[in-house]
């Protein structure tokens, strides 16, 4: 599984990373249940999809990380695995429904893509966008994923930088890797009209 979303690094803090990434595609399932089960539940529906389960019978190069977030009502269906939920954009909320994403490989478009044949899968535009990044291994647990998140928010405010929107999961490996080797990132996105983090 080849690393896909290319990024630039613009600052490093002690905790965590300032990125810049492009824009890029996802095609991802809305799962409803536990932040554990969600990638587990949502990959056999993407894993189809780029296997051919598609319009074109293509084969789609499986890429890392596969990206999970809260879904939101308002954004659900309408617009990397990433996994997104837990918390809305203030922190506060929980959610049981979680967006779940493999980010396709560079190139891709809206209109060149595969297009699914399951309900299921979507394809969606992420706009380019600046990311404060926490590193770090361990096993895909709500415990974890709380802490880490937690640590991430705290080293962010006091570098004096304001995030917006809810957090984004991302894990590089696959089960069977060993946890203590296992790669996660979690990812909260930036207002680009703070003052530049360079200058903090």
């Amino acid at each position: 599984m080849t690393e896909q979303q290319p990024y630039q690094i613009e600052q490093k803090f002690a905790d965590f990373e300032v990125r810049r990434y492009p824009e890029h595609l996802l095609a991802e399932v809305v799962i409803d249940g536990s932040f554990e089960d969600a990638g587990n539940r949502a990959f056999r529906y993407l894993f189809s999809y780029i296997s051919g389960e598609n319009r074109s019978n293509r084969e789609v190069a499986m890429t890392a990380p596969v990206v999970q977030d809260a879904a939101s009502e308002k954004i659900q269906m309408t617009s990397p695995v990433v996994q997104q939920g837990m918390e809305d954009a203030s922190g506060r909320a929980e959610t049981n429904k979680f967006r779940v994403a493999f980010v396709l490989p560079e190139g891709f478009t809206l209109e060149n893509a595969p297009q699914p044949t399951s309900s299921q899968v979507q394809l969606r535009v992420v706009p380019e966008a600046r990311a404060a990044v926490i590193r770090f291994s361990g096993r895909w647990s709500t415990e974890s994923y709380r802490r880490h998140l937690e640590e991430l928010r705290a080293a962010v405010d006091a570098a004096g930088i304001t995030c917006v929107g809810p957090p984004r999961f991302a894990k590089f490996d696959p089960p069977f890797k060993p946890w203590f080797m296992r790669r996660n990132e979690i990812m909260l996105d930036l207002d680009d009209s703070s003052p530049a983090i360079s200058g903090h």
